[in-house]
This record gives structure tokens, C-alpha cells and sequence, in this order.
């Protein structure tokens, strides 16, 4: 750098100017290089489902699963978390949704072993331990059902923006639950990402899980 800017001072004006000038070009063409490598790093992924990236809640929970044994995000890193909120009893929307991550996690191949899918009821009146250990089983051996308790459910829907409601049917225990039908998707570091919506068919979450996969 020393050699070169000795020569500079001892060139002509017209010289010094025509160099100066080249130098300016350079580092903006290089400046701009460099704007636009960080911008194509930094572009955001294109997914079906609602991007949620950078949301302030559902972030965590920490439930007893259908086998007894307490649960949280941080037991799943390094995998793709889905978690839906429903009952046992849900006539529709609960088992559409589950036999299709069910196919999701099929069709992921080699990579099946990276997705958790976690069913959180907004039943516990009624979803045991056994009630949701036989649900599950009608699904995938793997799918995780946990149930908080009557007093902390009311909480966990409100941190997770989560709808639900009682509606009476013609017996006391005949009653149905109306709830928001629709899947949180978590990328492997535990963070929230995306909000999958129902009926809207499988193939989009299932692309939108393997792009998580792909970039984690």
C-alpha cells in the first residue's frame, strides 16, 4: 500500500485523477457485489403456509405426554415440530389433520425420523391418558398426545392464541369442543415459523416442512 500511493503523489494531476477515479469505480462495483451477495443470503423462504417467523409466543410447554412422562420443545431439537390443538371426540377436522401429518411424516423417507408431531388436547375432561394413547395409535407410533390439566389449559391456548370452546350437547357428557383447526410448525432449533392452515391439503405443509429441513 506504501509503494502504491508513493507512486500516485508522483504522477501528473491528469494521471492521479484518471487512477482516483478507477479506484471509485471499483469499490462501488465491489460495495454493490457485496449488498447484493448479503441480500440473497438473507432472503426470506417462500412458504405455503403463514409465515410466523419472529413471533413473540408459543414458544413453549412443558405437559405430561400419553405415557406419563413430561415434555418440552427443547426435548425435540433437531427436528421438524408440528403441534395441533384438538380432542379425541372431534368428529372431523381432528383426525383429517392427524392422518395427514401422518402421510407427511411417510413421505419424508429417510428424513420421517425428523419430524414431531405433538397433539395437545383442549378435552382433558374427558381425553385420559389412555383414551390419548389409543388415538395416537390409530395415527403413527410416534406422535405425541400431551394433556395439561383443566386449570393450566386456559393459560397455554391464550400463549398460544389458540381458540377453544365448550358447546353443550344433549347429555352433559355428550359435548362438543369448538377450537381453533390449524398446525404451529417448529423449525429443528425450537423456534416458531409457520401456521398451517386446515383443508388446505398436505402437499403444502409437507413442501414447507422439508424447506425447514433443507435449511436448518
Amino acid at each position: 500500500m506504501r509503494f502504491f500511493t508513493s507512486q500516485l503523489e508522483l504522477a501528473p494531476v491528469s494521471e492521479r485523477r484518471s487512477v482516483i477515479k478507477s479506484i471509485a469505480t471499483y469499490t462501488l462495483l465491489a460495495g454493490s457485489g457485496l449488498s447484493l451477495m448479503a441480500c440473497s443470503k438473507e432472503e426470506k423462504l417462500k412458504f405455503s403456509s403463514i409465515d410466523l417467523t419472529g413471533a413473540d409466543y408459543a414458544k413453549n410447554f412443558s405437559l405430561p405426554d400419553q405415557n406419563g412422562q413430561v415434555r418440552s420443545m427443547p426435548d425435540f431439537a433437531g427436528k421438524i415440530v408440528v403441534v395441533f390443538f384438538g380432542f379425541v371426540q372431534c368428529p372431523d377436522v381432528c383426525p383429517t389433520t392427524m392422518f395427514d401429518l401422518a402421510s407427511i411424516k411417510k413421505g419424508l423417507g429417510a428424513d420421517s425420523d425428523k419430524l414431531q408431531v405433538i397433539f395437545i388436547t383442549v378435552d382433558p375432561e374427558r381425553d385420559t391418558e389412555e383414551l390419548l394413547k389409543a388415538y395416537m395409535a390409530n395415527f403413527d407410533p410416534s406422535f405425541l398426545a400431551l394433556r395439561p390439566s383443566m386449570t393450566e389449559l386456559p393459560a397455554l391456548a391464550a400463549d398460544f392464541k389458540v381458540f377453544y370452546k365448550k358447546v353443550a350437547g344433549k347429555t352433559p357428557g355428550s359435548y362438543s369442543m369448538d377450537h381453533t383447526a390449524g398446525s404451529y410448525v417448529y423449525d429443528t432449533k425450537g423456534k416458531l415459523r409457520l401456521f398451517g392452515r386446515y383443508g388446505t391439503g398436505p402437499e403444502g405443509l409437507a413442501s414447507d416442512i422439508r424447506l425447514l429441513l433443507k435449511s436448518a
